[in-house]
Parts: structure tokens; sequence; C-alpha cells
């Protein structure tokens, strides 16, 4: 498996439309775009700081994965995407390595594809996902 970038960086936030307003009144930054993803119960703005994605997300629903986190750990730094050539083959090496997946198949977004790896705690508390398409949060 070859990590060819980082994809994006999410952060949990309560209330989209504050962390919004913060993000552009401090660092002048203004989404690209903003999406709902019902499947994966959150609510995003989108920035680009050059190549890279960020992104702050509200949960839609109470027992979303994000609001769960928020209530475990507060808001702030949630996930890290890396972006790979084919998730499957990358879970495929991984299981070969022995280690434990979150997903042991892609999730499919559209025509692209998500996993996540080992459980939080062992990357050192940060959720890890593969991601091998180009985005697109109408897929």
């Amino acid at each position: 498996m070859k990590i060819k970038k980082i994809d994006h960086i999410c952060f949990a936030v309560k209330n989209l439309t504050q962390a919004v307003k913060v993000y552009e009144e401090t660092l002048g930054l203004k989404p690209a775009l903003t999406y709902t993803l019902e499947s994966e119960k959150i609510k995003v703005a989108r920035y680009y700081v050059g190549d890279v994605g960020i992104e702050l997300m509200e949960s839609t629903s109470p027992d979303g994965e994000v609001a769960k986190h928020i209530r475990k750990r507060g808001e702030g730094f949630f996930l890290i995407s890396y972006k790979v050539d084919n998730v499957a083959k990358s879970l495929d090496e991984l299981r070969e390595k022995g280690k434990r997946l979150i997903d042991t198949t892609p999730r499919n977004l559209g025509d692209n594809h998500y996993a996540f790896l080992e459980p939080p705690q062992k990357m050192f508390g940060v959720l890890t996902e593969l991601y091998d398409g180009e985005f697109d949060p109408d897929a």
C-alpha cells in the first residue's frame, strides 16, 4: 500500500454554522462547499488548503459517530483520510500484516471507496481512513 497524500482532515463540531463563522472570521476561509451525507449522519463544510480538504462535521443524529465522538472527547480533531490507489487492495495488504480493521470491505460513495482502519486506540487516538476516489459529495 502506498499513501499518495493526505486527502482530508475532519473536525467534529457541535454547531456547523457557528464553526463556519469562526473559520471565516479567524482564518479568512470560506467553505468551498457544504453538503449533508445521510448515510454517515453528518452535515459538512469543506475547505481546501492547497490540495488538502479540511472538513468541519456536525452530526445530524444523536447516534451518529460525530455525536458520539463529541460526547466522549469533545469538539476537535476527528479523523485523517489518506489517499491510496485502491482501498480494497490496501485492506487486503493490511489484513495480510495481521492488522485489525474497522472495515473489512470498502464502503461505497458513488464510484469512490473508503474504509476505516484499526480502531483509533491503535492509531494513537486518531480515526484513520483510506480513500481512493475524487471527492464528489453528490456521488
